[in-house]
């Protein structure tokens, strides 16, 4: 015992107590840092590690967010578990709540009222967060690295390169405005995406007022100045149309008297009606009111060039009949673009001939394992069910016999739906209870027990099915419950890993991680005007009037990202019933 060395007495003491089996002892041999740990078996019992290798087990997994709209801000502010090292990147450094902005552009309420700084919102999280206000410009997915570009000095001599390695990206830049390539729409015309847009549409209205006001105008001036248009029938549009209609004639028709009879509001959409995707009835409604109103609804009219002076339109039908229109300001609101940095991404994994970033049903970029791309930067490429068929069928057949009975379909039918949406959508717009009475209906026979079908009968069964399969809306809902979903995952992503539960592999072994998203609509609004609004609620409820103006002013107060936003909101909401609208244009 006493000719034992140091080391040789310490080994023992570790192994004699049990209670410092986890306990590191750190010290220095020739000046070099060695880690001891009892856990490893060696000749003396101590396994010697490099620090580097603790440093590397224990290392938090770096996840990169680009973008704080509402499928970014969504993720950042559900997501809770503390073992990410989370970087925000984005040239906007605040939240904006868009549904809001055609009530910027006329002042009914203020820009900063719907604005959320992104610090403020993940200040308080038990996380590592930190923001950096750059843009992301490429993406290299094989490297796991994004770079991008800071340009707070103003001056483009002096953008800073910043380049961010990560473990897991979440691509939430969302989209630009769509021109279509039509000559002279961005040199000419308003956009409505951005806060910015809605500031400088505010103060252009302003401005035409006052130019307009001027002396020495003859009156064809001075309506042209004032003819404002409005291109897209869309929600954004219509309301855009109905905001500045009630500015005009509630409040700018009485500090500029002289000029009320020289203002039009034009509203041009391509199709045959406007709020396509709204019911029937509120399409009617809407159209019905814009015409009392006095907006000048044209529908079948295609943009096809825009100058500095005239807008020019063909006619879908009749001919196709070219129109010329003098303006003084056009609103463009007809679509959304894919962002260069996104089409520069999609050629690295081989989505180069897509229109848009395709992800699968976990919102997991194709082509990709770690990356995520959410909101209207992406689009989900819902697997078929005919691509699947034949193992959707081995997977249930599980006595190999070649057929399918009731029992063996009952035990799969719950993946199958889970794993095929469109399946329930089908089943739904039949009218059929379940697959089994798809299946039933298929081979005319009307007992379900009887039911037992071959591979070619269960191809015919589903072969229609697929044709439920649409994509979803480009919206700050879809965005948000995306973001959502997706912290959700990454919070219970270790347990996932040991306990899936999402559906079966119809092409593989196993389940699923976790269960694929899925969106469930809450419904929409299309405000119109004077203290009217359309809703489009679950279950093909629609609701029109005032009434439902005051449930779209409780639901929008209450979406809202804080009670800061939703007491500046309401006061500017208050301020205008009292006071009218803010015509400074600032």
């Amino acid at each position: 015992m006493q000719n034992m060395t140091p080391i040789q007495r310490l080994s023992r003491t570790f192994r004699q107590n049990s209670s410092l089996a986890k306990m590191l002892i750190v010290f220095t041999v020739g000046g070099g840092g060695l880690v001891a740990c009892s856990d490893a078996k060696s000749d003396d019992g101590i396994n010697i590690v490099n620090p580097s290798e603790v440093d590397d087990k224990n290392k938090k997994k770096r996840v990169v967010v680009l973008g704080t709209g509402w499928a970014g801000t969504s993720f950042l502010k559900n997501l809770k578990d503390p073992s990410y090292d989370v970087q925000v990147i984005s040239p906007r450094n605040f939240f904006a709540f868009t549904p809001l902005l055609p009530s910027v552009t006329v002042g009914t309420v203020e820009a900063r009222s719907i604005v959320e700084p992104i610090r403020n919102i993940v200040r308080k999280k038990n996380l590592n967060v930190h923001y950096w206000e750059a843009e992301c410009y490429r993406i290299d997915a094989k490297n796991k690295k994004v770079y991008c570009q800071s340009n707070l000095a103003g001056d483009p001599n002096q953008i800073e390169e910043i380049v961010v390695d990560y473990d897991y990206l979440v691509v939430s830049v969302g989209a630009r405005s769509n021109t279509f390539n039509i000559p002279g729409v961005a040199e000419n015309c308003h956009f409505l995406k951005e806060i910015e847009d809605a500031q400088k549409i505010r103060r252009k209205i302003v401005d035409c007022f006052e130019r307009a006001s001027l002396p020495n105008l003859s009156d064809e001036e001075r309506k042209k100045i004032l003819h404002f248009v409005v291109v897209g029938g869309g929600p954004t549009g219509v309301e855009f149309a109905a905001e500045l209609h009630d500015y005009v004639t509630e409040d700018l028709v009485k500090l500029y008297p002289m000029v009320k009879d020289a203002v039009k509001i034009t509203l041009l959409e391509a199709t045959d009606h406007i709020l396509n995707m709204f019911d029937k009835r509120i399409t009617a409604f809407a159209e019905e009111k814009f015409q009392r109103d006095g907006i000048d609804l044209k529908t079948g009219a295609m943009v096809v060039k825009v100058t500095d002076t005239e807008i020019s339109t063909k006619q879908v039908k009749n001919g196709g009949e070219i129109s010329n229109m003098p303006y003084g300001m056009i609103v463009w609101s007809t679509g959304i673009g894919t962002r260069p940095v996104i089409m520069e991404f999609m050629k690295q994994v081989g989505q180069g001939n897509r229109r848009v970033l395709a992800t699968d049903e976990w919102l997991r970029v194709e082509g990709t394992g770690d990356i995520y791309a959410l909101g209207d930067c992406a689009t989900i490429n819902q697997r078929k069910v005919m691509e699947d068929i034949w193992a959707i069928f081995q997977k249930a057949d599980k006595d190999n016999s070649k057929t399918l009975t009731v029992k063996e379909f009952q035990e799969t039918l719950k993946d199958i739906c889970e794993r095929y949406p469109q399946v329930e959508l089908y089943l739904k717009n039949k009218q059929l209870s379940s697959l089994i009475d798809l299946l039933k209906d298929s081979k005319g026979d009307s007992s379900k027990e009887s039911v037992e079908v071959n591979l070619e009968e269960f191809k015919a069964a589903l072969s229609q099915v697929d044709s439920q399969m649409k994509n979803l809306p480009a919206t700050a809902q879809v965005a948000a419950q995306q973001g959502s979903y997706l912290a959700d995952c990454f919070n219970r992503m270790e347990y996932c890993e040991e306990n899936p539960e999402g559906p079966l592999r119809f092409r593989g072994e196993g389940r699923h991680r976790f269960r694929p998203f899925r969106y469930k609509h809450l419904g929409q609004f299309a405000p119109l005007g004077g203290e009217q609004t359309a809703a489009q609620l679950p279950g093909d409820w629609v609701s029109i009037g005032h009434s439902t103006q005051w449930l779209w002013y409780s639901v929008y107060a209450s979406k809202l990202v804080s009670w800061r936003t939703r007491a500046l909101v309401i006061s500017d909401w208050g301020r205008r019933f009292i006071f009218g609208r803010d015509s400074s244009g600032i």
